[in-house]
């Protein structure tokens, strides 16, 4: 088998809006740096995706000098920034999925700007450093946690994986409808699902479960436009307990760097079954 090649990054420092791709990342307890420690929340304190929004698809986010800076896709002008640290210090209690956790909200203003481009009441709230929101325990190896992400602290997807997609789609997709932490060259399509244990920069993973995708991946995250693709594609081959499943979840032990160029060193393939 040829090796395994990290060949790209991603975080998504807000909730469901636009990625940004790294050439390295620092691994932290909840996952990568910056991932997931913000996200929108609507007057009862439920978290907010693209999932219902999908107009969250075009705002950008982007890191410069420790502020965040969320731009329009379409508009340079419709612009908003605030600093990483800033908060009002006000606990916010927040849901997300069957969590309950406490958050910061960053500010009135960039709340009122969030609320504006949405036409909707919301807010934007930050992770506490010290929030410990627990992996699903069915899955969780040593009580990790994780961020405002979905359940788990990274996701994996092989580019061979969406290949095999896009040779069945009349229109490929890019790997931005997935919204993968780490993509990696080699191997044939769906090789992640094989993988038990490996490790990234000397960092140890464990696949712990695989992603089952939603109508997130049917929105263009260039014009915020639902399809029916790529999903309905992926449930015709990619189906399993009437789930669709493409790419793999992943938890950690340790901390460092991962970068793009890193091998995949595996320790331990699933059993087969």
């Amino acid at each position: 088998m040829n090796q395994l090649i990290l060949s790209g990054i991603y975080i998504y420092p807000i909730k469901s809006l636009g990625g940004i791709s790294l050439p390295a990342a620092t691994v932290e307890e909840k996952g990568l740096q910056y991932d997931r420690r913000w996200m929108l929340i609507d007057e009862e304190g439920t978290f907010i995706t693209q999932r219902k929004y999908a107009v969250l698809a075009l705002l950008q986010v982007r890191i410069d000098n420790n502020r965040l800076i969320i731009t329009h896709k379409h508009n340079a002008a419709q612009t908003v920034s605030f600093s990483t640290e800033e908060h009002t210090g006000k606990i916010v209690p927040v849901s997300i999925w069957d969590d309950q956790c406490q958050a910061l909200e960053v500010s009135h203003e960039v709340s009122r700007w969030f609320s504006s481009f949405m036409e909707k009441q919301v807010r934007l709230v930050r992770m506490p450093d010290k929030e410990k929101r627990l992996v699903d325990p069915k899955y969780a190896h040593e009580q990790e946690i994780v961020s405002f992400a979905d359940g788990y602290p990274f996701l994996i997807i092989s580019e061979a994986s969406l290949t095999g997609l896009n040779t069945r789609l009349q229109q490929p997709v890019p790997m931005d409808r997935f919204r993968p932490n780490f993509v990696f060259t080699g191997g044939e399509p769906h090789i992640e699902d094989q993988f038990h244990t490996f490790t990234i920069g000397g960092i140890l993973f464990r696949a712990v479960k695989p992603c089952a995708r939603c109508v997130l991946t049917t929105v263009d995250q260039k014009t915020g436009e639902k399809s029916a693709e790529p999903l309905k594609t992926l449930a015709s081959y990619r189906t399993k307990n009437k789930k669709v499943m493409f790419g793999q979840n992943l938890l950690h032990t340790g901390s460092g760097t991962v970068q793009i160029g890193h091998v995949l060193e595996i320790r331990e393939w699933q059993p087969s079954i």
